[in-house]
């Protein structure tokens, strides 16, 4: 559990702090008195239920796809909007969680939400997690079910735009998301026409400012972070290459992308510098910056207003991918 800022020190917005207290006295305390994944794993799936909108969908369907060669099939979700007259995006999700944490069931609130208010067919990935299968296994992993969604897409198998193919995850996710549309472009497709990266995870560095001064008090920690790039990466991994450190990799030619940070978060620099880099490689950006908010905001739709503004403009961005309406510029919050 970490500590809170002491009184006066704090920069949640109103009404952050008790989410914020609570999630770090559930969560396990990773590096230090829990060092082993699977006991991590554990005692998140004792955790109550954290109250986070799971709205209605049309259809939700568990199936396996084809992983890469010579992997285990991915077991995915397919979320399929209410209605089908309109076209709409096909929008590859993969889940936070370090690389190590986390499935289909603990991001299914956040899929069916980012289904419903985007109208999008939502496939969300369960990729495969580390330490038992370290780097570059996930990102394998993320770009086999680009591949597939993509495929399926043109078939008209899932009913989404095929000129609508969007990559999309939150923390560790995020960073599958953007190196699934590196690895789309490096490998000659298939296309990508959105990146949607949520607070993500970019840079095995760990060495900008928003690792020091959100290192502790605000749920995630840079304790947490550095213990997932060691189950990640193990003692031989290169958090270099740009695989695994999109940050640095070259960015010409990728797809748009819309980009959430959270002020109180040790990643919220390195989503910035991501946003920027884009930028000067000629990609078109939104973003939405929530000073106020911390790692995971996203999920607490139904206690924050920042969390409403955030998948508002998450929702947005994904819908315009269809219609190719909206390629640059920001959004977003800049309250809290």
């Amino acid at each position: 559990m970490t500590t809170a800022p002491t009184a006066g020190g704090d920069r949640l917005a109103p009404g952050a702090r008790p989410l914020v207290d609570a999630l770090s006295a559930a969560f396990p305390d990773l590096g230090g008195a829990v060092t082993d994944a699977a006991e991590a794993r554990r005692i998140l799936a004792a955790t109550p239920p954290s109250g986070k909108a799971a709205p209605h969908v049309g259809t939700v369907e568990d199936r396996s796809i084809p992983g890469p060669a010579g992997a285990p099939d991915l077991p995915v979700r397919v979320y399929r909007p209410e209605g089908a007259s309109r076209p709409r995006p096909t929008v590859v999700f993969f889940h936070g969680g370090g690389y190590t944490l986390c499935d289909l069931d603990t991001h299914d609130a956040t899929a069916r939400t980012l289904c419903a208010e985007s109208g999008a067919v939502v496939v969300s990935v369960a990729y495969r997690l580390a330490p038992e299968h370290r780097f570059p296994a996930a990102t394998e992993d993320a770009y086999a079910a680009l591949c597939w969604a993509a495929a399926k897409t043109r078939a008209g198998a899932l009913g989404g735009d095929p000129g609508a193919v969007v990559t999309a995850g939150d923390s560790s996710g995020g960073g599958l998301a953007t190196v699934a549309a590196l690895m789309a472009r490096d490998r000659g497709g298939p296309a990508v026409a959105l990146q949607v990266l949520i607070y993500p995870v970019l840079d095995a560095g760990q060495g900008s400012g928003s690792y020091t001064s959100n290192a502790t008090g605000y749920f995630l920690t840079a304790a947490h972070m550095r213990w997932f790039w060691e189950q990640y990466l193990g003692p031989d991994g290169d958090g270099t290459h740009p695989y695994a450190s999109p940050l640095g990799a070259d960015l010409a030619a990728l797809p748009p992308a819309h980009i959430v940070t959270a002020g109180c978060d040790p990643l919220c620099d390195e989503g910035g510098a991501y946003a920027v880099r884009l930028r000067l490689a000629g990609v078109p950006v939104t973003q939405g910056h929530y000073p106020g908010m911390f790692h995971g905001f996203l999920g607490f739709t139904r206690l924050l207003e920042d969390a409403r503004a955030a998948v508002a403009d998450v929702a947005e961005a994904v819908a315009s991918a269809v219609y190719d309406r909206k390629n640059s510029g920001d959004v977003g919050g800049t309250t809290g």
